[in-house]
């Protein structure tokens, strides 16, 4: 059978990457003082950060059903089924838009919901790959990748509250509290879901306790297991990326650290500045 596989950008995948391995990739929408930008499309990070850093608002969004459904019954033309890849159900709707459309193609489109985003979904993607090379259709890639959803981690310090405080995750309060004081709260995706892990006082404690959290996880829960890992930042400027993907690597010479620039649609909650460490299961 031929599967094409379909994506986001919110899986960190560049258009670059898209093209060289056949990955359909959706522009995911965001808005700014409510006008509607296309990742990757008419708005590249550095104009995104400039206009979050002037005071606008911003605020995802999901793309039109319409627009999933066109591409899939192009893609339908000349494969025998699609695997659609979403982020996590845990963080937005998309996931259960996407298999509501589903229910009308007979069997054909397949959505995959393996509690993946950004580094840890392309990862997904990547062993997606591998697993229909080896002959699998696309309901097995799916229920084997599926029942490896725990098998991956994701860690973020974030610099500023302001985003966090604008989409109601802390309240102002809090946010005023941490700036005062200097907090910066280490974040974690576990399961598909955000919730706190640790507060620490500056970037630097909170670099160190990325590391830390990130070598528990693969010294004890993914013991044994072939791990990619990634390190992630959030701005306009690659020196932020290239310079922390540098500190993780050193920190795990025995892995070859992977670089991604967080996806706008996280980025409006996050801000700039942001660092982030990933593992996930590598087949």
């Amino acid at each position: 059978m031929k599967t094409a596989i379909v994506t986001d950008t919110n899986s960190s995948i560049s258009a670059q990457e898209a093209r060289e391995r056949g990955i359909y990739l959706i522009p995911m929408p965001f808005c700014v003082d409510g006008k509607t930008y296309l990742e990757g499309k008419d708005c590249t990070p550095a104009m995104f950060f400039d206009q979050m850093s002037a005071g606008k608002a911003v605020s995802t969004s999901q793309p039109a059903p319409e627009e999933i459904t066109a591409l899939w019954e192009h893609l339908l033309q000349t494969y025998d089924a699609v695997l659609h890849f979403p982020m996590t159900s845990g963080l937005s709707g998309s996931c259960q838009t996407a298999k509501a459309l589903a229910q009308d193609y007979d069997g054909r489109v397949v959505v995959v919901d393996d509690h993946r985003i950004s580094a840890t979904l392309a990862q997904s993607i990547r062993n997606a790959q591998v697993l229909l090379a080896q002959g699998k259709t696309a309901c097995q890639v799916r229920d084997i990748l599926e029942e490896e959803k725990d098998a991956s981690s994701i860690y973020i310090a974030v610099n500023t509250l302001e985003y966090l405080k604008k989409s109601g995750r802390v309240t102002a309060a809090g946010a005023a509290m941490a700036a005062v004081l200097h907090i910066k709260p280490v974040l974690q995706i576990q399961g598909g879901k955000l919730d706190a892990y640790k507060k620490v006082r500056g970037m630097l404690q909170a670099k160190k306790t990325l590391i830390s959290a990130l070598s528990h996880d693969l010294t004890t829960r993914f013991a044994g297991m072939k791990m990619a890992v990634f390190s992630g930042y959030s701005g306009g400027d690659p020196a932020l990326g290239e310079r922390w993907q540098q500190e993780v690597q050193a920190a795990f010479p025995q892995h070859r650290v992977g670089l991604i620039s967080l996806p706008l649609s996280i980025c409006c909650h996050t801000g700039e500045g942001a660092l982030g460490v990933a593992c996930a299961k590598q087949w």
